[in-house]
């Protein structure tokens, strides 16, 4: 290796080492113990930096490992830190809006897994009748294992119109089912509704977007206009994989008393442990609530559910959800690049973490059960039937509407107060 390559290597090099002494900083970086520990690691990484650009059989250009380094940094932390490089970070930041072009399904490592968080209503995904739960082992015949998210992510995503194919392995499968499902332009409305008796009304929340609180705040004026006034809501938040916290928190305003603690978090860093109260310009206190949860509700979904629960404002009914109750910041990078890093966990009112455990039902109502064949076959789209006709067939939603008119009866049967005269005596 020549004079001029050698001082290049070592320009790299001291560069890294400088740049990974600066994000390494705050306050473990205060401790001198520490330091002189980060240091004497950060040593042997360069070492190896340097025996794998001089000996490995086939250059690798810097950014390359270095890029490869940070991922496997990350990936060692936990299954939802990540780094992203400057196309994933463009991409992740449309993920928000609401509109993007893929699959239409929510994803997560589960026990080292990639596995189905839930399909989005209405999308591919849905329509071809992926399941929460599914574990995804291979994606247009590459094995997932070892593969990041946002691998697995962009290996999903592409142009609207193209195909992919991904395998599922299912709960009573003995084997792998192939899936080939075309891409679409996702749009996905965050906020659906409808009545489902003239005094009980119907939400269901697809996924917390930016728009969702306002969407939400458009469907209850709509169920309270002309001086109607509803005795009920079924707030459904089945197969919702989350979204933004902000959402979450305005979601969950609507239906609390100014003031009250909605949802807190705790973290390492003094400006990662928030608290989110109830400070909505116009609440809806005056009807009960039955919120809809499963499997894949998880995130938000969970913030909104675990906070009804927590103040009895809402009856949590369904089966037990996802668990996913940690924060990741996005923290933009110098290149282009993005970190998606575990900061917080999010804890209920009362102190709950969600994490890992996710949030217990009131009321558990657990949904038919769907006998899967031993092999697997042909896929063929899952014909849907209209959404009227989903719900009065949906034994959650009817046991919910069961349970708003008892306690709309009981309500009734409760003797009125006394008049004023009748207790001054």
């Amino acid at each position: 290796m020549g004079p001029i390559r050698q001082a290049k290597k070592a320009v790299f090099i001291t560069g890294l080492l400088l740049l990974l002494t600066l994000s390494l900083g705050g306050t473990s970086a205060s401790k001198s113990t520490d330091t002189s520990a980060t240091y004497e690691n950060l040593k042997l990484f360069t070492e190896v930096l340097s025996i794998v650009q001089s000996q490995y059989v086939d250059e690798v250009p810097p950014k390359d490992l270095v890029y490869s380094a940070i991922k496997g940094t990350l990936r060692g932390l936990d299954p939802h830190s990540s780094f992203l490089d400057p196309e994933m970070y463009r991409e992740m930041q449309v993920e928000t809006s609401g509109t993007f072009g893929g699959l239409g399904i929510e994803i997560t490592l589960k026990d080292d897994v990639l596995t189905v968080v839930s399909p989005i209503d209405g999308t591919p995904a849905h329509r071809a009748g992926l399941h929460s739960g599914d574990r995804i082992v291979k994606i247009e015949g590459i094995s997932t294992r070892d593969m990041s998210l946002t691998d697995a992510v962009k290996r999903m995503r592409g142009k609207p119109g193209s195909k992919v194919t991904i395998s599922i392995l299912r709960e009573g499968w003995t084997e792998p089912k192939d899936f080939t499902i075309t891409r679409e332009q996702i749009h996905v409305q965050s906020v659906k509704s409808q009545d489902l008796e003239p005094d009980i009304g119907y939400i269901r929340l697809r996924q917390f977007q930016e728009q969702t609180p306002a969407d939400l705040d458009a469907t209850l004026e709509k169920f309270t206009r002309n001086g109607a006034k509803l005795q009920g809501l079924v707030l459904d938040l089945r197969n919702d994989p989350g979204g933004l916290l902000t959402a979450a928190v305005e979601v969950t305003e609507k239906f609390l008393e100014d003031g009250k603690l909605i949802v807190y978090t705790e973290g390492r860093v003094r400006n990662q442990s928030m608290r989110f109260t109830a400070h909505a310009k116009k609440a809806y206190l005056d009807f009960p609530i039955v919120v809809l949860v499963n499997q894949g509700s998880a995130s938000a979904s969970e913030i909104v559910a675990g906070a009804l629960q927590d103040w009895g404002r809402g009856i949590v009914l369904g089966t037990q959800t996802f668990g996913k109750g940690s924060v990741q910041t996005i923290i933009p990078l110098s290149d282009g690049s993005g970190l998606r890093l575990t900061t917080a966990k999010y804890f209920t009112p009362k102190g709950r973490s969600i994490h890992g455990k996710g949030i217990a039902p009131d009321i558990v109502v657990e949904p038919p059960k769907v006998v899967a064949s031993a092999q697997p076959t042909e896929t063929k789209p899952v014909a849907m039937p209209s959404p009227e006709e989903e719900l009065k067939k949906d034994a959650q939603v009817q046991r919910a509407v069961d349970i708003l008119k008892a306690m709309r009866i009981l309500d009734k049967s409760r003797p009125a107060p006394a008049s004023p005269q009748a207790q001054a005596k």
